[in-house]
């Protein structure tokens, strides 16, 4: 797992080609106008989604990960906390969905706080539990980036 803020993803750049392209997305586009959805980055390898959401219970928080993709979670607007987990031997709780490259774990997350215009790389070897509020819910405009690995 990476946290830092848009102002340091030059740092990161040298990661891969395609980490590159999808921290050029997030640079490049006007998420002030982008309207939530699905945007294409590059077919399959590299594609985004936008969503517009608030911040839920602690308890509603589903851990999960993935297979295939690495997710770069930027926050647009608001705050939230995200918990985290290296993927050791957790529990699964959902069995992994091939079409959502999706599994949900029993897992103890510590949590790490994401301001706007903040991001967080989550690898597949990275437990992630996204959208929970910090002391109550608040709206939340975020980007999720899918790179395949």
């Amino acid at each position: 797992m990476i946290v830092d803020s848009l102002e340091n993803i030059k740092h990161y750049r040298h990661l891969s080609e395609r980490i590159k392209k999808g921290f050029e997305f997030i640079e490049e586009i006007d998420f002030e106008t982008i309207e939530p959805g699905k945007y294409n980055v590059d077919g399959d390898n590299i594609f985004a989604i936008v969503s517009e959401y608030n911040t839920k219970e602690h308890k509603d928080a589903k851990p999960e990960a993935h297979e295939r993709y690495l997710d770069i979670q930027y926050v647009v607007k608001g705050e939230e906390l995200i918990g985290y987990a290296p993927l050791e031997d957790q529990e699964v709780m959902i069995n992994y969905d091939a079409d959502k490259d999706l599994v949900f774990y029993k897992a103890e997350t510590s949590l790490v706080k994401l301001n706007e215009g903040m991001f967080a790389v989550f690898f597949p070897t990275d437990i992630h539990a996204p959208g929970m509020k910090i002391e109550e819910s608040k709206p939340v405009k975020k980007v999720v980036v899918k790179i395949l690995m």
